[in-house]
């Protein structure tokens, strides 16, 4: 009985709280972002799509700078590559060649494309949340870009489109988001002066997280918990 009076008591306190207007407490308030989706890079397949999708992007935001299609680039690898680093690279030259990009073999021959791959691991738990009855998708791969500047709603309806799909099957089919992403940001640069930059996140399978590790990190990593 003493519960629920206490129950009650903490229920009236905070309607009375809210009547009133409270608008004082000891730390900010937890807060959930918009909803959004992310998608998941399970396969070589995927690296491939992910590099046709920034290889689009670099285009446009090229052509927006006034460099055409002609003009020279030179696609240079990260230094201490990772398998992923090194497959990205042939699957973006092979996008911009194919799109009638004109991509030289030795740097110095115009604009430098540069990229870099950042493993982010989290260690709180995934909650593997499936929102309403359907959402909004697209077919291929696409990121969502500047999240953080515009409206989730207005994003998805003009970049995406309308795609009804069923959210259970297309979640439960993802495998849910998981503790680890990929954070790949690519630039053009011309003398040291970035012309295009797009920055983009994946979620990443946590057994996949040597794919995307420089060799000499992951071997100081691996180390570190087998002597543990």
């Amino acid at each position: 009985m003493s519960f629920i009076k206490t129950l009650g008591w903490t229920v009236t306190a905070g309607t009375m709280c809210l009547l009133a207007g409270c608008s004082n407490a000891p730390i900010p308030l937890a807060k959930n972002f918009e909803l959004t989706s992310q998608y998941k890079v399970r396969s070589a397949g995927h690296w491939e799509l992910v590099s046709r999708d920034v290889a689009a992007q670099t285009r446009s935001a090229l052509e927006k700078a006034g460099y055409g299609a002609g003009t020279p680039m030179h696609v240079a690898p990260p230094p201490n590559p990772t398998a992923f680093d090194l497959a990205f690279r042939d699957f973006l030259i092979t996008e911009f060649v194919q799109s009638g990009a004109t991509v030289h073999q030795q740097p110095g021959a115009g604009l430098d494309v540069t990229y870099h791959a950042q493993v982010v691991r989290h260690n709180s738990d995934r909650p593997h949340f499936i929102p309403g009855q359907y959402t909004m998708l697209a077919a291929g791969i696409m990121a969502a870009y500047g999240l953080r500047h515009e409206h989730v709603d207005t994003q998805l309806l003009a970049a995406l489109g309308l795609t009804a799909a069923a959210d259970y099957a297309s979640s439960i089919n993802s495998g849910g988001p998981t503790n680890t992403e990929l954070v790949l940001t690519t630039t053009v640069s011309r003398g040291g002066q970035y012309l295009s930059r797009t920055t983009d996140v994946y979620y990443l399978e946590n057994a996949d997280t040597p794919l995307f590790l420089r060799p000499s990190h992951y071997r100081a990593v691996n180390m570190k918990v087998v002597s543990q």
